[in-house]
């Protein structure tokens, strides 16, 4: 296996469903212009709250990219 230099950066995706969609929601977003994602990580879950219920999720992520030669 080569070794391999990752960079990473933050994104929020945001979602009215669920916390999986906010995180894939993001990803798709960044995978049209950053190249060669391999992995994410969850830093922090947020949400807005109306009456009572969950209305908004929003999900931080940091996702790395390896950087090409």
């Amino acid at each position: 296996m080569k070794d391999h230099v990752y960079q990473h950066i933050e994104l929020t995706g945001t979602s009215t469903t669920t916390i999986e969609d906010a995180v894939s929601r993001a990803i798709k977003r960044a995978h049209k212009t950053v190249k060669k994602l391999s992995w994410f990580q969850v830093l922090e879950t947020r949400g807005h709250l109306d009456k009572g219920k969950v209305q908004h999720w929003q999900v931080t992520i940091k996702a790395g990219f390896t950087l090409e030669d």
